[in-house]
């Protein structure tokens, strides 16, 4: 294990969840939503909040949308690192931009954020599939485990050092908050784009027979609008292939479930802190703290875990674990105390799941296809966190003498339809069929 983490192509693929996962903590999770607050005060609190759910409901669709499209197209030609490379540029250049948003102007705000939700996410689809450019299948788990790790590491690193520039500006020499909220959006910029670089000079993008026979018979003369037809026109061969693989589908089908239910606890944890708990700010800073640093340990464990039992015995003891803590919120949860016994709970076995999904998904695909397959990926992973919402609102419809706190244990449902699914995966046929797949794809 040590050698692979230490190998310079895997730590510089992994150095880019560190480098990304700025966007991810400081400006997703720490500060955009305290600066909308701001920008938005002309806004009544109803339409602040209608045009902030369109904006991320726009930027969600259309990036699920085109996903697997452009994975089609980054296939053909093996230009996963091109693609990744664009997109991460683009996220840059909107986290540097929210520093120059004024008073008043929420509209440009939220453009910009929703551009660089863009780009934060169809870089990952990229960045995903380059897994398999630097991993052999039996160390897929530690590899994605280790991506994570640094990411939740790197991602708290910053925010912590952000957080501290907007309570105490004194401590580097700024004049107020305002100043350092903008520099913290800037950090974020100058953060990804360093970290980004090793991946973009040290890791090489590997290219199967069949690729290379696409690239110098068709890509050489392909114009880019070309290159989008006979990306829809591989997107429909790829699905047709997809439906042959039973247990990639069968996957997809259980992550959605289960996913839908991390990312429900995910974006409504400092909402049900706030309004249910009513917790101080500060408490939320420190909870999320503590999730990114418990985080990094854990994910390294849950690589090692998936490789000794297996990714799909890992992914269902996090889910386990999330379910208890569901029921631990639910009954016991009444305090600042509790809610960081929580967060480290949830610290624990997010980016397990996460990682583990990511290597499982990525050995029940055909190799030569990586950036198209991933592409569906992301895309349930965009459409989670529907079902979930709609769920915990319809509980108090439904039940007229519940409370609000009784809404959360419909998550349970989630962890366990989409922990039934996982289990009828068959991964080793699922593994013999894309090989199967890559075997009729490759010139012989």
């Amino acid at each position: 294990m040590k050698k692979i983490l230490f190998d310079k192509t895997v730590l510089s693929w992994a150095l880019y969840d560190w480098a990304n996962s700025a966007f991810a903590t400081t400006v997703v999770a720490g500060f955009f939503p305290v600066f909308y607050t701001l920008l938005s005060a002309e806004l009544t609190t109803r339409d602040a909040q209608f045009w902030f759910n369109i904006t991320l409901a726009v930027s969600s669709i259309l990036i699920a949308i085109a996903a697997p499209v452009l994975g089609a197209i980054a296939d053909r030609g093996g230009r996963r690192k091109k693609f990744l490379a664009t997109f991460a540029m683009l996220g840059i250049l909107m986290s540097a931009g929210l520093a120059w948003v004024g008073a008043g102007m929420w509209w440009m705000g939220l453009l910009i954020y929703g551009l660089g939700q863009i780009g934060f996410s169809g870089a990952n689809i990229f960045y995903d599939a380059m897994i398999v450019d630097l991993s052999s299948e039996e160390d897929l788990d530690v590899v994605s485990g280790y991506g994570y790790a640094l990411g939740y590491a790197g991602g708290g690193i910053l925010f912590l050092v952000n957080v501290l520039m907007v309570t105490k500006p004194q401590l580097f020499g700024l004049a107020d908050p305002g100043t350092a909220l903008s520099l913290s959006f800037i950090s974020v910029a100058i953060w990804w784009a360093i970290f980004t670089a090793p991946l973009l000079w040290v890791v090489k993008e590997t290219t199967s027979q069949s690729q290379t026979t696409l690239a110098q018979t068709t890509l050489a003369q392909t114009t880019f609008g070309q290159s989008i037809r006979q990306g829809f026109q591989q997107l429909r061969i790829t699905y047709r292939e997809l439906r042959q693989l039973k247990a990639a589908l069968l996957f997809l089908a259980g992550y959605w479930l289960y996913i839908d239910g991390v990312g429900t606890i995910y974006k409504m944890a400092i909402f049900f802190a706030n309004r249910v708990l009513e917790l101080p700010q500060e408490s939320l800073i420190t909870a999320l703290l503590l999730t990114q640093f418990v985080a990094f340990p854990a994910a390294l464990f849950f690589g090692w875990l998936g490789k000794r039992i297996g990714p799909k015995s890992g992914i269902l003891i996090g889910l386990i674990v999330y379910t208890l803590a569901v029921f631990y919120a639910w009954g016991w949860l009444d305090s600042a105390a509790d809610f960081y016994k929580l967060a480290v709970a949830i610290g624990l076995v997010q980016g397990g799941v996460q990682s583990l999904s990511r290597s499982l998904f990525a050995r029940l695909i055909p190799i030569s296809k990586t950036a198209e397959f991933f592409g569906f990926f992301n895309m349930v992973g965009k459409f989670a966190s529907i079902l979930g919402p709609l769920l915990m609102a319809a509980v108090p419809v439904l039940f007229a003498r519940s409370e609000a706190r009784d809404s959360i244990l419909v998550l349970v449902m989630l962890f366990a339809a989409g922990g039934y699914v996982l289990l009828k995966v068959n991964v080793k046929n699922g593994i013999q069929a894309a090989k199967d797949i890559e075997y009729k794809l490759t010139p012989h």
